[in-house]
């Protein structure tokens, strides 16, 4: 029995901060939940909101807001939290809304990986019928000295 050429497809979380579609690979998302309260952290980088309990585990909150240079907001209740792994921990995303899981064909997402990101982070674009989706890299969030700083801010802070 001869087979078709497969057909992979890329999965993206699609969310929203304002107005803004944005998307991360469904492969380095954990789960979605609802916000809860946030633990400040001293001495974190300024995009971190501070630490949240998840399942027992310290994870740091990244704020979207202040990375996309989006106008800052507080928290809601009605705010959901992206939790994802970078390449060397746990995080959290605020976001507004999460909306769906799309699936594409594999290729169709413009500046793949292995190639310069597109800008502070941008990973790729999905065009849509309705916009553009931009995908972001979670590796780009924290630059070498926001890692350093978070790691010894980390280090300093008693468990949840």
């Amino acid at each position: 029995m001869q087979r078709g050429p497969s057909s992979t497809r890329d999965k993206i979380i699609l969310f929203t901060i304002d107005k803004a579609l944005l998307g991360l690979p469904v492969s380095r998302v954990e789960h979605v939940t609802r916000a809860v309260e946030i633990r400040p952290l001293p001495r974190a980088p300024q995009i971190i909101h501070g630490l949240i309990n998840v399942r027992g585990m310290v994870v740091p909150v990244i704020d979207l807001r202040l990375r996309l240079r989006m106008p800052a907001k507080e928290l809601d209740c009605d705010d959901r939290f992206i939790i994802a792994r970078t390449s060397t921990r746990v995080v959290a995303l605020v976001v507004d809304s999460v909306l769906e899981i799309l699936e594409t064909p594999s290729g169709t997402i413009a500046g793949r990986e292995g190639s310069p990101p597109l800008a502070d982070g941008l990973q790729g674009v999905v065009k849509l019928e309705d916009g553009l989706v931009l995908i972001y890299d979670l590796d780009l969030f924290l630059s070498l000295d926001d890692e350093r700083r978070l790691e010894s801010a980390l280090s300093g802070a008693e468990a949840l």
